[in-house]
C-alpha cells in the first residue's frame, strides 16, 4: 500500500508540472500576441480625430483603420467611418434585405456594435476602452467576411451548413454562445457541446473565409478562453474548403495553438469525436 501511494503522490506531481509548463506556454503565446499587436498599430491625428492603423488585413490585403474621437458624454466614439459596408456594397453585396439584414444585425449584437449611417461604431470609456476597440475591430473582420454572401454559387450560408450537419448528426449544442476571456475580452464561438461521458467540452468556430487573419483571430479567441473554461476542453475549427483550397499556413497556425483544424470535406473524420 505505501508504494502506490508512492506512485500516486508521484503521478500527481508530474501531472502538476506538465500543467505549469502548459500554463507558461500559454501565456508566452499570449504576451507574444499583444507584442504583435501592439508594435503594429500605428496613430495619426485626423481633424480632430485619431486615425488607428491596424495590423489586422481585410479582403483586400488593406490594414483595417478605425477613428476615434470624443464623445458627448466625455468618453469617446470609435467608428470605421462606413468603410466596411461601403466596401462590401460597392463590390456588389447589399446587407439591406431579407437574411443577409438579419445576419448583419446578429453580428453588430454579438460585438455590441451599433450601426448609424451605415458606420460601425461603439461608445466606450477609460474603462472599457481596450474591450470596444477589440469588439470594433472584430466586428469589422466579421462583416467583412459576409462578402461571401454576395457569391451566386454560395446556395447557403457556411454557417447554416454546418448547423444542418450537427443536426443531421443528432449532435448535441448550445449556438452562439460568448466567453469572457482571461484578459476580459469577449470572444464569440460558434457552438459548444457539452461534456459527456466519453468527451469533453468542445467548443467550436466556423471558418468561412480561412486566412491568416481569421486563423489568428480564432487562435488568440482560444487561448485567451482556454484559462476560464475545464482544462480538458478541445476547440475546434470547421474550415469551408468548398469553394478555395486552405493554406497549408493556415492549418499549422491553428494547430500551433491547440486548435484543431477541420476541412469541411472532411468533417466526416471527426463526427465521432464531435458526436460522443
Amino acid at each position: 500500500m505505501p508504494d502506490m501511494q508512492y506512485c500516486n503522490i508521484t503521478q500527481t506531481a508530474n501531472n502538476s508540472t506538465r500543467h505549469l509548463r502548459m500554463i507558461a506556454e500559454i501565456q508566452t503565446l499570449v504576451d507574444g500576441y499583444h507584442e504583435w499587436l501592439r508594435d503594429r498599430t500605428t496613430l495619426r491625428g485626423l481633424d480632430g480625430w485619431v486615425e488607428v492603423t491596424t495590423p489586422y488585413l481585410d479582403r483586400h490585403n488593406d490594414y483595417l483603420q478605425i477613428y476615434i474621437g470624443p464623445s458627448s458624454n466625455g468618453g469617446f466614439v470609435l467608428t470605421d467611418d462606413g468603410y466596411t459596408i461601403a466596401d462590401l456594397e460597392q463590390s456588389g453585396c447589399a446587407l439591406d434585405t431579407g437574411k443577409r439584414k438579419d445576419l448583419l444585425q446578429l453580428t453588430l449584437n454579438g460585438f455590441g456594435v451599433r450601426m448609424r449611417n451605415k458606420a460601425l461604431r461603439i461608445e466606450a470609456s477609460e474603462h472599457d476602452f481596450p474591450l470596444c476597440k477589440h469588439n470594433l475591430v472584430q466586428s469589422m473582420l466579421a462583416v467583412n467576411d459576409l462578402f461571401y454572401l454576395a457569391s451566386s454559387s454560395i446556395a447557403s450560408l457556411f454557417l447554416d451548413d454546418v448547423v444542418a450537419w450537427l443536426n443531421s448528426a443528432e449532435i448535441r449544442y448550445t449556438q452562439n454562445v460568448k466567453f469572457t476571456g482571461k484578459s476580459g475580452y469577449d470572444h464569440r464561438f460558434d457552438f459548444v457541446i457539452p461534456k459527456s461521458p466519453r468527451q469533453p467540452e468542445r467548443i467550436v468556430r466556423a471558418v468561412n473565409r480561412p486566412t491568416r487573419d481569421s486563423a489568428q483571430s480564432v487562435a488568440f479567441s482560444w487561448l485567451d478562453t482556454r484559462e476560464v473554461r475545464p482544462s480538458e476542453s478541445h476547440a475546434y475549427a470547421i474550415v469551408n474548403d468548398g469553394d478555395q483550397d486552405v493554406p497549408a499556413g493556415v492549418l499549422a497556425a491553428l494547430r500551433n495553438y491547440h486548435v484543431r483544424p477541420v476541412r469541411w470535406s472532411e468533417r466526416g473524420d471527426t463526427l465521432a469525436d464531435l458526436a460522443a
